[in-house]
């Protein structure tokens, strides 16, 4: 997942010449019965997990069962999926970068997270804690790393050059090695933003609650607040912003704050 290269470094005027730590990022092109579905833009590692938490998440499968067959070759992934109409949609390319390409959104036929799971505040900080000790994030700056846990701690933590990606692979992973897991008792942690992919795979997986120690964009609020996903972001230390379906996260101050928000939370 990383390999050196020689690069120029200058600092208060001095110029060294070191083998610096780069991570790597990889091309998969991915055929599903055949027809080229998608190139996807990942680090090498878990790449069956990626695509069986992929095409859950992008809803092409409703579990893991529904892969017939599945063949890595280099760079190349064939599935033979059992509902293949489903993955009949415009090529596009699934990216690395921040903003990622996500499926046409419905929002009318997005469904509604069944889960009556809540977190403390500690659960919250302790999540985020484990997905920063990446030794893989510390010698490069070049990858997200995205946790999935349970109540009684995490069921994996991955690292790639694309949150989303990670957060695929994450679901994934429970697809394959949990297979009895439910979602509804989970919650993820990521060390991005929560943007409307992120949102949306959270909600399609049933996933309840997301934290990140960054931001939240508006579009992901939407997403959120139709779906019943709590949304968690800018936690650093002590520090949280909470920005959608609060009853999610156990603290006592919260049943003040719905009264006399300008928000209307009390509908949550």
């Amino acid at each position: 997942m990383i390999k050196e290269y020689t690069c120029l470094k200058l600092d208060a005027g001095e110029v060294e010449e070191q083998l610096c730590p780069v991570v790597e990022e990889v091309p998969l092109s991915i055929f599903i019965n055949g027809r080229h579905f998608a190139t996807a833009m990942t680090s090498p590692e878990m790449r069956s997990e990626f695509l069986t938490g992929h095409l859950f998440a992008e809803r092409i499968i409703s579990g893991p069962q529904e892969i017939e067959s599945l063949e890595m070759e280099g760079n190349v992934a064939r599935a033979i999926v059992s509902q293949p109409m489903r993955a009949i949609v415009p090529r596009r390319p699934i990216v690395s970068g921040c903003g990622g390409i996500a499926s046409f959104l419905d929002e009318s036929k997005l469904a509604g997270i069944k889960s009556d799971l809540k977190i403390s505040m500690n659960q919250a900080q302790e999540a985020m804690e484990a997905i920063s000790r990446s030794e893989i994030h510390r010698a490069t700056g070049g990858v997200h790393c995205v946790g999935l846990f349970e109540e009684k701690g995490p069921i994996c933590i991955i690292e790639d050059i694309g949150r989303h990606n990670a957060l695929d692979k994450a679901i994934g992973y429970a697809l394959l090695q949990r297979p009895d897991l439910s979602f509804g008792r989970t919650f993820a942690a990521c060390t991005g933003r929560v943007s409307s992919d992120m949102a949306l795979k959270c909600s399609v997986a049933g996933i309840p609650i997301i934290v990140s120690r960054g931001a939240t964009t508006s579009l992901a609020i939407s997403i959120a607040e139709r779906t019943g996903l709590c949304i968690i972001g800018f936690l650093r230390g002590k520090r949280m912003s909470l920005y959608t379906h609060p009853h999610r996260l156990q603290i006592s101050q919260l049943r003040e704050l719905s009264s006399s928000s300008p928000r209307s939370w009390q509908s949550y």
